[in-house]
């Protein structure tokens, strides 16, 4: 059974940092290497949104919003997915959900709150 878990959520001063994690679970090393992986963020009454994206191959993508500030990584032999965010501002402020994907299968984490004060 596919598990994802966030962590690293919290409260943060506007410039400061965190680094979110997503630990999977169900998944060899293998197949996770086979899966695209996303960050998403959601603040209530909105859509979910997608904030970066890793490929199988590496390749990374990233909302507008959050170029040169956020960085996704990950690694395959850990099951671990990362999102380095930086230069935090208030309207970082969201529920953070890693997902992997591929194919017609997404699987989602629970998700981990973010909240940054200025």
């Amino acid at each position: 059974q596919v598990q994802l878990a966030e962590s690293g959520g919290g409260l943060v001063q506007s410039g400061g940092s965190l680094r979110l994690s997503c630990s999977a679970s169900g998944f060899d090393s293998y197949t996770m290497s086979t899966y695209n992986w996303v960050w998403y963020r959601q603040t209530p009454g909105t859509e979910r949104r997608l904030v970066a994206a890793i490929t199988t191959y590496g390749t990374t993508n990233y909302v507008d919003s959050v170029k040169g500030r956020f960085t996704i990584s990950r690694d395959n032999d850990k099951k671990m997915v990362y999102l380095q965010m930086n230069f935090l501002k208030s309207e970082d402020t969201a529920v953070y959900y890693c997902s992997a994907g591929r194919r017609a299968t997404t699987f989602w984490g629970q998700g981990t709150q973010v909240t940054v004060s200025s």
